[in-house]
């Protein structure tokens, strides 16, 4: 048997159906949509239901977003790396020398090593944070 005389057998596909090019097609004037109505115009969204109550509106409303939510501001440990060890490490320093940018609460991350110990002024840690720079020695102070 050779490949090349293989065909798909008859009546499995049909040829494409070529719309909106003339009378001549068969297909021509309104491209099989009929006359008039929802189904014939340009598009139908794609969250449109056929009619029923769209999902969206059956569902009641639920709470709001608070346009005043603050994000704390994060840093991790390894960031810390390119302070001296005689600086106490506030809020301020950390804005001032870029590691952070806004003006929310800060909160220490844990990712990465402490190589010296430093005090460390901050408004939340993480509980892995708090263990490194602990076990480098290091003063966390909550403010």
């Amino acid at each position: 048997m050779d490949l090349s005389i293989l065909r798909p057998s008859s009546g499995s596909t049909h040829p494409r159906k070529r719309v909106g090019r003339g009378p001549g097609s068969g297909h021509g004037k309104t491209s099989t949509r009929g006359h008039k109505g929802q189904k014939a115009r340009s598009k139908i969204h794609k969250w449109f239901e056929g009619g029923q109550m769209p999902l969206v509106r059956r569902v009641p409303k639920r709470g709001f977003k608070s346009r005043f939510k603050q994000k704390d501001l994060i840093i991790n440990i390894d960031d810390l790396n390119i302070f001296n060890r005689e600086k106490i490490i506030t809020p301020e320093i950390l804005r001032a020398s870029g590691l952070v940018k806004g003006r929310g609460k800060i909160k220490v991350l844990g990712r990465g090593r402490l190589s010296r110990p430093l005090r460390v002024k901050a408004h939340h840690f993480s509980k892995q944070a708090q263990e490194k720079i602990e076990e480098a020695k290091g003063e966390i102070e909550i403010i």
